[in-house]
């Protein structure tokens, strides 16, 4: 479970040439509206937004580049149910500490059923299911999971604050010895997919248990955690802050704080000690000596809840997404109907090469067309024309008003490059 209910913002990189500074600032919910991204219902419920299609792309995109950077840290994915008996989250700790934000239980067959508030509690049984020896330590599992709170309709508010959020999660079973390098590793690895994204860390957050909550476990585990992630930002030379009563009730973190797009203080991502549910779960592994050891969980996430991050996102960005996100990357513009076959075959080679596009029909006029196309920030526009098709090339047309004709050819592939590069520039390799 990842106790940030805060949300977080930044600034873009101004070195792009395709700046969102230039749009102008916009509240994500209205940008998410005029840009048809995300939408409510009354029959659904305040506080669970249905994702419309472009802003699914974003959503997948995003989800993509979280399942790659977790591969890529050694993680192995897994997938557990969004129900479960009360009494996993009794045994977890959950239902005492987190009742008030749970949805209440349902009653199947005699028994109680209740919809998840963390996912940690599943990832813990997946985790015992198997015996474990200190030679496979860590265990990286990572699941991007649905969970429910019961917030009140009065704080719910777009994306930023949901009843159902959906986690980049991954939960790291290790050793006490292994700690520091997990947690070590785990900062930059954040870091660095927030350069990818052009989110600015304002600083890092020490969570810490204090006087007035009541928080599970041992004080003196939770003095040793305390301390070793202190070293850890220390050893870093990270700007943080340490901070009593905002630790999780399990175990205190760190947490990434950025501005959102009003100043406000946000938290996106974390990394959580927690000694407690290893204990209430009788976790264990054998150690070099033939024995039983507790191992230590971590709870980590790169990219936050989907919901928070894309909401963050829209407002950073303003709506002009990079070309990774853009829900449709390109769009082919035949000047005239004679030109309509030739844009069929621009488009089939731009889905081969994996990207969106589609095809701006000539039933008005190009100038129309392409103003309609600079609204919806559409980052190239491919015109063609008697010219072009005797050339087979296009005149590429970018988002930030330049202009460059080229093959048709080069012009897919330099704009898959980009895409598959995450740059947050227009420009072509």
């Amino acid at each position: 479970m990842h106790d940030n209910n805060n949300h977080d913002d930044a600034k873009p990189d101004n070195s792009d040439r395709d700046s969102p500074h230039e749009v102008g600032s916009g509240d994500h919910r209205k940008l998410g509206r005029e840009q048809s991204l995300f939408t409510t219902h009354e029959l659904v419920g305040a506080g669970l937004p249905l994702w419309l299609p472009d802003g699914a792309v974003i959503r997948a995109e995003l989800e993509k580049f979280a399942a790659e950077r977790a591969d890529a840290a050694g993680c192995r994915r897994i997938y557990t149910p969004v129900l479960a008996k009360r009494e996993l989250f009794e045994r977890s700790g959950h239902w005492d500490k987190f009742a008030d934000d749970m949805f209440p239980p349902m009653r199947l067959g005699g028994e109680e059923f209740v919809l998840r508030p963390a996912n940690c509690p599943h990832a813990a049984l997946v985790y015992a299911a198997q015996q474990h020896s200190y030679r496979d330590l860590p265990i990286r599992l990572a699941e991007l999971g649905s969970m429910f709170r019961s917030e009140l309709s009065g704080v719910l508010g777009g994306l930023a604050r949901v009843r159902q959020i959906n986690l980049d999660d991954v939960h790291v079973f290790c050793t006490e010895e292994q700690i520091e390098a997990e947690v070590s590793a785990a900062i930059p690895q954040i870091h660095s997919a927030y350069g990818v994204l052009g989110i600015d860390v304002d600083y890092y957050r020490l969570s810490l248990s204090g006087p007035k909550r009541q928080y599970l476990g041992d004080p003196q585990l939770w003095a040793r955690a305390e301390l070793l992630l202190a070293r850890v930002l220390d050893e870093l030379q990270l700007p943080y802050r340490a901070v009593a009563d905002e630790a999780a009730f399990y175990g205190p973190k760190i947490d990434v704080q950025v501005l959102d797009a009003g100043g406000r203080e946000e938290t996106l991502s974390t990394v959580q000690l927690d000694f407690n549910q290893p204990e209430r779960f009788d976790l264990s592994y054998i150690g070099s000596d033939g024995s039983r050891h507790r191992p230590v969980m971590i709870h980590r996430g790169l990219l936050s809840a989907m919901e928070r991050l894309v909401a963050q996102l829209i407002e950073l960005y303003r709506g002009v997404f990079p070309p990774w996100l853009a829900p449709v990357q390109v769009s082919v513009l035949p000047i005239s109907a004679a030109q309509q076959a030739a844009a069929e075959a621009v488009l089939d080679q731009l889905r081969v090469a994996g990207l969106r596009g589609e095809i701006a029909a000539a039933d008005s006029s190009l100038g129309r067309r392409i103003r309609l196309a600079r609204d919806r920030r559409i980052p190239y526009l491919a015109v063609i024309g008697e010219r072009e098709v005797a050339d087979d090339s296009v005149a590429l047309r970018f988002r930030d008003g330049r202009q460059r004709s080229m093959p048709v050819q080069q012009a897919v592939g330099g704009i898959a490059a980009v895409s598959r590069s995450r740059s947050r520039s227009l420009d072509l390799p």
